[in-house]
């Protein structure tokens, strides 16, 4: 007895939850459009699509069908009939996924519900009632979200501080990614790199940090359209800050190192180009005497033969 009235208790409030969703609705962005009534879930659970007529009456014996996209047939009813138990034209994507609520089908409710829901269930359904006078439609979108669980990596040591890199993959809908510190300040990153692979999102964020009093860092990863935040903490150790100052001093003492060298160069090749100089000027004047020594010989040869 105790258990037939409990069950009766939960009829009644999933109606009113119904009653409740159907009646809340949200326009979809498009001007004089129909009302739109939105509905999150996310991967892997049930999801109930609200459907419910408005003067609440009786559909055991009427015709509603439900589409997504204004294309694929999730669900047909029609007196009785429907694609659970007779002949069905029902999209292969749905197929032994999909259920009503039949008790509930005397109190004008056609909701429908979605089994291990996953992304590509996310679209614009419709719930159409084209045999009643006038012809009533109802307008859900669904957005099936796939939490992301964010990766920090410590990807480089510089002389600037310590590069990290914080990595989303397959997610759904897009995410956005900030990096903060222990007080909760937004850090300056690199540009988000976004890829889109089978309608999820990779998306990588990369800042680079400085010492602080806690070395704490934090990756935040928002998904607005379906309120889903998360994050993910990194505690650098004081040795990695020391290493990014031995690189500086590493840098600077190459740096130097390669100036004086290349001052002692110029030197070098300097004084070298003076010595040539030098050299070669007293070389080209003991040519020069020497050349009209021996060509006075000759000469004198030449006279003493005539």
């Amino acid at each position: 007895m105790f258990g037939l009235r409990t069950k009766k208790i939960q009829q009644r409030l999933f109606f009113w939850f119904c009653f409740i969703l159907s009646e809340f609705r949200k326009t979809n962005g498009r001007e004089n459009g129909p009302d739109v009534v939105k509905v999150f879930v996310f991967e892997g659970e049930d999801v109930i699509l609200p459907c419910s007529v408005n003067n609440k009456e009786n559909i055991e014996s009427k015709l509603f069908d439900w589409r997504k996209d204004e294309q694929k047939h999730v669900f047909r009813y029609d007196a009785g009939l429907h694609d659970n138990n007779g002949p069905t034209g029902q999209d292969e994507q749905f197929k032994g996924r999909v259920s009503l609520f039949k008790e509930q089908l005397k109190f004008g409710n056609a909701s429908i519900i979605i089994r291990n829901t996953e992304v590509t269930d996310s679209g614009d359904y419709i719930c159409d009632f084209p045999r009643l006078q006038p012809t009533q439609k109802f307008y859900i979108k669904l957005i099936v979200g796939a939490p992301p669980e964010p990766f920090i990596t410590v990807l480089n040591i510089t002389e600037q501080g310590v590069v990290l890199q914080c990595v989303v993959q397959c997610a759904f809908p897009e995410p956005t990614l900030q990096w903060r510190n222990s007080d909760g300040h937004i850090l300056p990153a690199e540009k988000t790199q976004v890829s889109k692979r089978g309608g999820r999102y990779d998306v990588i964020l990369q800042t680079t940090v400085t010492k602080t009093p806690t070395n704490c860092f934090t990756c935040e990863v928002r998904q607005e359209e379906i309120g889903h935040i998360v994050d993910r903490n990194i505690t650098l150790p004081e040795k990695l800050f020391e290493s990014c100052h031995s690189a500086g001093l590493f840098l600077g003492g190459l740096l130097a190192g390669v100036l004086i060298l290349a001052v002692v160069e110029t030197v070098v090749l300097l004084v070298g180009r003076n010595y040539i100089t030098i050299v070669w000027k007293n070389g080209s004047q003991q040519q020069g005497t020497g050349s009209s020594n021996t060509a006075a010989e000759p000469l004198r040869s030449g006279v003493e033969m005539t």
